[in-house]
């Protein structure tokens, strides 16, 4: 019996002490993150964009990324933010190039994913008819305007915009929800009066004759936020070097872009069949910026989220750290 008494107590000892350890022998729970070997993008087609469109064009996605396991790039096309924010909401894509307040609605909905890096700033446009007569806000009262649907970019500036300047934009405007091919068709049609829409779509209006800009969105909000890059929450989380490589890579398709704006307007022609004339007059002409810096545009964000509570697309306002991690961002540019 004492014999016995001696074996428990050792092999109680021994458990104890490979408890203590961390050696119990027995296989580590610890889950195992996967490599991921395929990434999806989401991005719209825009000039806002373009750098996704140079990163993918040049072959920098695809063989910058294949150190860390991805084995192919995965690209999903959306007209505006709205339906890009849904689709990342419901796990179809990983990374988003989209405009800043799409990314406000679905962060408020339960969206797991942070803004971690800039894209552009500014670059939409109010356009009329060229035969309606504008010289004030005032003159857009009982007009029919054409945007991108609610909780985007254009939808939020405008609304707005109208109300700052004593226009009721559910009641005094009627603003029609859609996306750029549509409304550039409408405004075509003389179905809407006028279109509040990114570039290149100002311009191919004007320049197929069928409307003015009258107002450049950097009027309605100086320097105003507009496009953004988006990761999910399980790459920041688990994939942390991943998210510094496509951060670098959008910081070099950045630049690039603004060191050769005509190869970006050909790169950007090639990706969506637009007249590659008509994308360059739209750069030239613009008053949007490329950044990948995400300090320029903290402030104009969080404001947009003041404004969305305001219009009822949120329930409250949000914070800096609810929306944004720049920390990535910050290292690789360090």
């Amino acid at each position: 019996m004492k014999k016995n008494t001696g074996i428990i107590a050792t092999v109680a000892l021994l458990v104890a002490l490979a408890l203590i350890c961390g050696c119990t022998g027995t296989t580590d729970q610890t889950p195992t993150v996967k490599p991921v070997k395929e990434l999806s993008f989401g991005y719209q087609p825009s000039t806002h964009q373009i750098a996704y469109m140079t990163a993918m064009e040049k072959g920098w996605w695809e063989t910058d990324l294949a150190p860390y396991g991805v084995e192919s790039i995965k690209e999903f096309q959306f007209p505006t933010g709205a339906p890009e924010m849904q689709a990342m909401l419901a796990g179809e894509i990983d990374v988003a190039y989209v405009g800043a307040a799409p990314v406000i609605s679905a962060l408020a909905t339960g969206l797991d994913a942070k803004i971690v890096a800039g894209v552009q700033t500014q670059g939409s446009n109010l356009v009329l008819r060229t035969e309606i007569p504008y010289e004030s806000p005032a003159d857009l009262k009982g007009l029919t305007l054409a945007t991108f649907p609610p909780g985007t970019i254009q939808d939020t500036l405008l609304r707005n915009w109208l109300k700052e300047n004593g226009l009721d934009p559910d009641n005094d405007v009627d603003i029609r929800p859609m996306g750029p091919g549509d409304a550039i068709t409408a405004i075509t049609a003389a179905q809407v009066d006028g279109v509040f829409l990114p570039h290149p779509a100002p311009t191919i209006i004007e320049v197929e004759g069928n409307g003015r800009s009258v107002v450049a969105s950097g009027e309605m909000e100086k320097n105003h936020a507009c496009c953004v890059l988006v990761v999910t929450g399980d790459l920041i989380r688990n994939h942390p070097d991943l998210v510094e490589e496509i951060i670098k890579i959008h910081i070099n398709a950045t630049d690039y872009n603004i060191a050769h704006p005509d190869e970006a307007a050909e790169i950007f022609s090639v990706k969506t069949k637009w007249d590659v004339e008509t994308v360059k007059k739209s750069i030239n002409e613009w008053d949007g910026s490329w950044t990948s810096d995400p300090s320029l545009i903290i402030d104009s964000v969080v404001d947009y989220t003041t404004i969305q509570s305001e219009l009822g697309y949120i329930t409250k306002p949000m914070t800096r750290d609810e929306i944004f991690d720049t920390s990535f961002y910050e290292k690789v540019t360090a």
